[in-house]
């Protein structure tokens, strides 16, 4: 096979010449398109899951504060404490079930938490408004259950922020 055949081949006129190489040679059709040092993934969301469900903190503390301003200026940052009853890993992910205290109202919540990528959706199961949150919005992050911010089902209420640190010791070893 000879790179004139492949030269016709539009895709192929960006290919790094390594890679040309590997498909023009009788080796290249067993040989993987990983070039130089780089291998294969051998993270395992599915066992960080379930690591993640048995070392994760149940006790969580830290602070909510909405975006939108009050009657006095800038909103306060109100206590918040997440308590997790129930971890359970489902493939990469991490059903949560619990209760959230913001500013002394609590009510239950439920979330999952993805093991490879740290995203959060954490949802308010009341139909009561806890410290400017109302019914149909969700806690949403990217580091966890360590930062996380409120979107609210309204365009007339601008969210907020859940900062939470781990409290205590976890289950098992210690926190997430």
């Amino acid at each position: 096979m000879s790179l004139a055949i492949h030269r016709s081949l539009p895709w192929l006129a960006a290919a790094p010449l390594a890679l040309l190489a590997l498909v023009a040679s009788p080796a290249g059709a067993s040989t993987p398109l990983a070039v130089g040092s780089v291998g294969a993934e051998t993270f395992d969301p599915v066992a960080r899951a379930q690591l993640l469900a048995t070392q994760m903190a149940r006790t969580w503390s830290g602070g909510y504060q909405s975006f939108g301003i009050g009657q006095g200026g800038p909103s306060q940052s109100v206590p918040a404490e997440l308590r997790l009853a129930s971890v359970t890993p489902m493939g990469q992910m991490i059903d949560m079930r619990g209760e959230l205290t913001l500013g002394g109202v609590t009510t239950p919540v439920q979330g999952n938490l993805n093991a490879e990528s740290d995203q959060l959706d954490l949802l308010m199961l009341c139909q009561c408004e806890v410290a400017g949150l109302e019914m149909g919005g969700v806690f949403t992050g990217l580091q966890g259950l360590q930062l996380s911010g409120w979107q609210s089902p309204r365009l007339t209420n601008p969210g907020g922020r859940l900062d939470l640190k781990p409290l205590g010791s976890s289950p098992a070893a210690g926190g997430l």
